[in-house]
């Protein structure tokens, strides 16, 4: 029974349109945002963010039809400004993992990359994910970041720079090419 606080959620159609999707949606955004961020903690947060936003935008006068792919794309908007926090508040970051000799040198190229990943600002990192991660277009990465095309491209160039000066070499030490920018 609804109360003063909390209204009926049934009452808006969207609403209904949400709750039929949500099933097959939540393993999905769950999933986009824990492989991007690879926090679990984090990724449960930025689900609810997406899931309450969807909610306020299935509640308005003409609102979109609420499917899982729209859903990722509310996540992907989360996830772009949980960055631009973290971008205002940067931590640092601990040490890469050790290089131990093995036959998944594949796996171990994915880890030190998501470590470098980890090390970069959050605004390189959140232009790296989206273009070459999410597979988006550099219009596409200006529209989720809010910027123009050309400051896009501009910052997509000086995050591929930090990401090479921040990898590890074959011994475990920054690239010495580049010098550690920040």
């Amino acid at each position: 029974m609804p109360t003063d606080d909390y209204e009926d959620v049934s009452a808006h159609p969207g609403s209904q349109l949400l709750l039929d999707v949500y099933d097959d949606a939540l393993p999905a955004v769950y999933g986009y945002l824990l492989r991007r961020c690879r926090d679990t903690t984090l990724a449960e947060d930025l689900t609810s963010e997406t899931f309450l936003a969807a909610m306020d935008s299935v509640r308005r006068v003409d609102p979109p039809d609420p499917t899982v792919p729209w859903l990722i794309g509310v996540a992907r908007h989360k996830l772009a400004d949980h960055w631009r926090r973290m971008q205002r508040t940067a931590e640092p970051v601990g040490d890469p993992p050790e290089t131990a000799h093995d036959t998944w040198d594949t796996e171990l190229d994915r880890l030190i990359a998501e470590h470098t990943l980890a090390q970069i600002s959050p605004l390189h990192r959140a232009i790296l994910t989206l273009r070459y991660v999410d597979d988006c277009t550099v219009p596409r990465c200006a529209e989720v970041l809010g910027r123009t095309v050309m400051a896009t491209e501009a910052l997509l160039t000086r995050a591929k720079r930090e990401f090479r000066a921040t990898y590890p070499d074959d011994r475990g030490s920054r690239n010495p090419r580049q010098g550690a920018r920040r």
